[in-house]
């Protein structure tokens, strides 16, 4: 049974990559700084998240076809199920980042790390905790 769902975004990614081949293949790969703009009826929700310094940043990759269940890594030979893949292209193109917080001011966040395009919708921050989100 399909049930329908809704996803709301709380904010939108501001980068300086505009096209999908500029993103690098993982954040960690870049130090460029990126703009996590919250909006403003969700800025409360930022209340004391400077007590964190590594943040995951959840999105969604608007740029990214949703028709594909296989992919192929760089480093693989051959294709496989793009849920063995880190892909951007995927059913539900949800994207997932461990970022780093430089600063805050008011609903913006800087950061480091994040892959994302610009405009990329915003849907999730969660502080980044090593004694649960690390095995």
């Amino acid at each position: 049974m399909e049930e329908a769902y809704q996803v709301k975004p709380i904010g939108v990614i501001r980068s300086p990559y505009k096209l999908s081949g500029e993103a690098p293949r993982q954040g960690k790969l870049s130090e460029a700084l990126c703009e996590v703009e919250v909006y403003p009826e969700y800025a409360e929700g930022l209340e004391g998240i400077e007590a964190f310094r590594y943040l995951i940043i959840l999105y969604w990759m608007h740029k990214s076809r949703r028709d594909t269940v296989k992919a192929k890594p760089p480093e693989a030979e051959k294709e496989r199920g793009v849920f063995s893949t880190r892909s951007p292209n995927r059913p539900n193109p949800i994207g997932l980042c461990l970022a780093e917080l430089v600063t805050r001011k008011g609903n913006r966040l800087q950061v480091r790390w994040l892959d994302a395009l610009d405009g990329s919708p915003l849907l999730d921050v969660k502080p980044y905790q090593a004694g649960i989100d690390s095995p």
